[in-house]
């Protein structure tokens, strides 16, 4: 049985679907965030929204990252 848990560990994959997900939408709010500061009409609000949405999935993208190479 003990061996059996170990061979299950070892062909296991960090790697889920929703991780493309998160850096499709990391990228999203980057370019989107991008767009915001260069625009003519700034958007406080928005531009904090977005600030704070874009600390959030890189970190999350971060974490993931290093699930993946096995570091967590």
């Amino acid at each position: 049985m003990f061996l059996a848990e170990e061979a299950a560990k070892a062909t296991t994959s960090n790697f889920s679907g929703f991780d493309i997900f998160v850096i499709l939408f990391t990228l999203v709010i980057a370019i989107g965030l991008i767009r915001l500061l260069g625009a003519k009409k700034k958007n406080p609000f928005a531009i904090g929204f977005g600030l704070v949405s874009l600390a959030v999935f890189v970190t999350l993208s971060v974490v993931m990252v290093m699930g993946w190479m096995g570091k967590l």
